[in-house]
């Protein structure tokens, strides 16, 4: 398994983070929230897409669902 791809949030843009996924790594967030520096997971097993968070685990069925969240959420920068 490759090794996963460490990024602070607003780092790199929604494709750059998708086309890690898909390239089969895990793309290692660092976030604020919570009142905190925090750790989010993104991964994708070939046909879901997740994204663990401190909290609860994201399922995401499709790639225009993951772009959705890492934007929502502040992962991915403006493109």
């Amino acid at each position: 398994m490759p090794e996963p791809l460490r990024i602070e949030s607003g780092e790199l843009t929604a494709d750059e983070i998708l086309d890690a996924l898909r390239e089969g790594r895990r793309v290692v967030v660092q976030t604020e929230m919570l009142g905190g520096v925090h750790e989010v997971t993104l991964r994708h097993d070939g046909s879901v897409f997740y994204c663990d968070t401190p909290t609860t685990l994201h399922k995401h069925e499709d790639e225009d669902g993951m772009r959705t969240c890492v934007m929502n959420m502040g992962y991915a920068k403006d493109e």
